[in-house]
């Protein structure tokens, strides 16, 4: 396990794993509070690992996600740290794919199951998930479950759990509600709190005053301004998300937006296109962005102050991730000014107060994407990775590697992300040309 670790580059352990680690492996049950992006997926990830009985093809060990997006990302990861040790089998529960397969996958034996509320009681009904012999229980963004009104789900699932396992609680933040659910569910918890605050200097926050008729163009003054290549603006309502998106499409910006209207299918080819950056900006609600993990991601815009300070640290929280930096820009009413002065007492630092009048909006060129997503037919079912994409681009079609960005596989299709200046160019040389050795339909998105 250790040198599988050095391999993924684990040298040292982030403060959540050095606080949480020891109390987890020794047994305790666990409340541990810390944000996205601090490394809380490997300390539970290590800790459920370290208990589990390989040869035994039994579900030992369940995480709960608010997402299906967060589901994905946690399985990846535990698959990464589970190569230490062959054959440990982990199953994602999540709509989108049927019951019916994950039914099978369950039947053929498996050790870990990452997945939602939802999907994982629906397996719990039928019983295709038997839990005898789960000797972990992980509740993962709990505080974000209980947002979208997982409560029940939660209740169901962890009552039918046996009574002799450990559960660790993760979340960002801790209401009294999180509280009740510990009481709950967890036997005398160990807690462990790390409001650790991003570095200042990586994250460069801007509070801008705007009446409340102004705010939506003032979002698209400070992109012309600034410039980002990837933005994240949170909005507090879904309404005010789509009334945002007219705003940006009319000034020419390429924005898309995420909300929980949007089916599986819709939600992942948005959340594609502005990793891979061929969306400039991504308009969404909190509960929408829970769980997203962007590599590079310019600024965060918050259209309105939230209420809550911890959730401002959490939103701001995901720019200036790892050695980069970032802008926190946003925008309050008059009214607003109390929040404000709650937010710089939670980070424990003075906040900046700048005029949007005094910004240089001289620059009207269109704030366009660098890249371009195309949607190819075909997908993991027919077999295809990434290199054969990548092969059939940069060999016969006469691509640059370098022209080439992200290429996402999915059961069916796969989206591929060209620089912008090809797409065209890319979408014709493609469909004429073969994949594997079979034609394949394209188009731009």
């Amino acid at each position: 396990m250790l040198a599988n670790l050095q391999q993924l580059d684990y040298l040292s352990m982030t403060p959540i794993q050095a606080a949480s680690l020891p109390l987890a492996l020794a047994g305790h049950d666990l409340i541990a509070q810390a944000k996205t992006g601090s490394g809380k997926t490997a300390a539970f990830g290590l800790a459920l690992l370290a208990k589990l009985n390989p040869k035994r093809f039994a579900v030992q060990a369940m995480v709960l996600c608010p997402t299906r997006e967060l589901a994905d990302q946690v399985t990846q990861e535990i698959r990464r740290l589970a190569r230490f040790e062959e054959n440990i089998k982990v199953l994602t529960l999540v709509g989108g794919s049927t019951l019916r397969n994950q039914a099978n996958s369950l039947e053929n034996g498996v050790h870990i199951v990452v997945g939602t509320p939802g999907r994982i009681m629906d397996h719990m009904e039928r019983g295709y998930l038997k839990l005898d012999e789960l000797t972990t229980l992980v509740l993962d963004e709990a505080d974000r479950m209980l947002d979208m009104g997982f409560h029940d789900d939660i209740a169901y699932v962890a009552k039918r759990c046996p009574a002799k396992r450990q559960t660790l609680l993760f979340s960002a933040t801790y209401p009294e509600s999180i509280a009740q659910l510990a009481k709950q569910f967890l036997h005398q918890p160990q807690e462990v709190k790390l409001l650790e605050q991003h570095a200042g200097s990586k994250i460069r926050q801007r509070f801008y005053e705007v009446s409340n008729d102004d705010r939506l163009a003032a979002v698209a003054r400070l992109l012309k301004h600034y410039r980002p290549v990837s933005t994240l603006a949170f909005c507090n309502t879904k309404q005010q998300c789509r009334d945002l998106l007219n705003v940006l499409r009319q000034e020419g910006i390429h924005a898309l937006t995420l909300n929980g209207d949007l089916e599986q299918r819709e939600r992942d080819q948005v959340l594609i296109q502005f990793a891979n950056r061929s969306v400039s900006v991504l308009v969404a609600t909190d509960v929408a962005a829970r769980g997203l993990d962007i590599a590079q991601l310019e600024a965060v815009i918050n259209v309105d102050v939230t209420p809550d300070p911890e959730i401002h640290v959490h939103r701001i929280g995901r720019t200036g991730r790892g050695d980069q930096e970032g802008w926190a820009l946003s925008l309050c009413s008059h009214g607003d000014r109390r929040r404000v002065a709650a937010i710089a007492q939670e980070m424990g630092c003075q906040l900046t107060w700048s005029e949007l009048g005094a910004l240089d909006s001289q620059d009207n060129a269109p704030l366009v994407p660098p890249m371009s997503t195309l949607l190819m037919l075909g997908g993991r079912k027919d077999k295809i990775r990434p290199g054969d994409v990548l092969g059939a681009l940069t060999g016969e079609a006469g691509f640059k590697g370098d022209q080439i960005g992200k290429i996402t596989v999915t059961d069916q299709t796969t989206y591929i992300a060209v620089s912008r200046s090809i797409a065209r160019d890319a979408v014709r040389k493609l469909g004429a040309g073969k994949v594997k050795g079979k034609t394949v339909k394209v188009r731009a998105l």
